[in-house]
């Protein structure tokens, strides 16, 4: 069974990486939205991409944050799901459509953006938006690199 990562420590080959990760946890936890949002269209972001370490890791977050079964469970499925308010739909909407192709027009409607700015002023919206860059920043990482569910990061680089 492999107990680490297929990459080396990023951090080791490639010290800006550091700043550069610091700089995104420092840009959304601006408190302009809630970390709940953030960690929600995360956990979205890894179901989509089909990544156990991302959603295993976004799941735990939310776990230790004292979300509730019902709430980390309906993520997959929040369309339909009661327990969400109507701004932590609008974040899942939107990294719904970043992510999925829409054969139909552009990705992100006039008409989905619209109702996000009704949920989010100005920087609560922009901040929202670099959440969703900030676990894209994390996919190449997650995909190529396989760290293992449930492993910390420091504890599972390849040397």
């Amino acid at each position: 069974m492999t107990t680490q990562s297929r990459l080396p420590n990023p951090l080791k080959l490639v010290p800006e990486f550091g700043p550069v990760n610091g700089a995104l946890f420092k840009a959304t936890g601006n408190g302009s939205i809630p970390q709940t949002t953030i960690s929600l269209l995360q956990l979205r972001a890894g179901q989509l991409v089909g990544n156990t370490y991302l959603t295993s890791l976004h799941t735990g977050n939310l776990r230790k944050a004292g979300e509730s079964d019902e709430r980390i469970m309906g993520v997959a499925t929040w369309q339909d799901a009661h327990c969400f308010t109507d701004a932590e739909r609008v974040a899942l909407a939107l990294v719904e459509a970043v992510l999925t192709p829409n054969p139909h027009g552009e990705r992100v409607s006039d008409e989905l953006y619209a109702e996000a700015a009704k949920h989010y002023e100005e920087k609560a919206l922009v901040t929202l938006t670099i959440s969703i860059c900030q676990v894209f920043f994390y996919i190449p990482l997650a995909v190529i690199g396989r760290p293992l569910p449930g492993v910390s990061p420091a504890e599972q680089w390849r040397d």
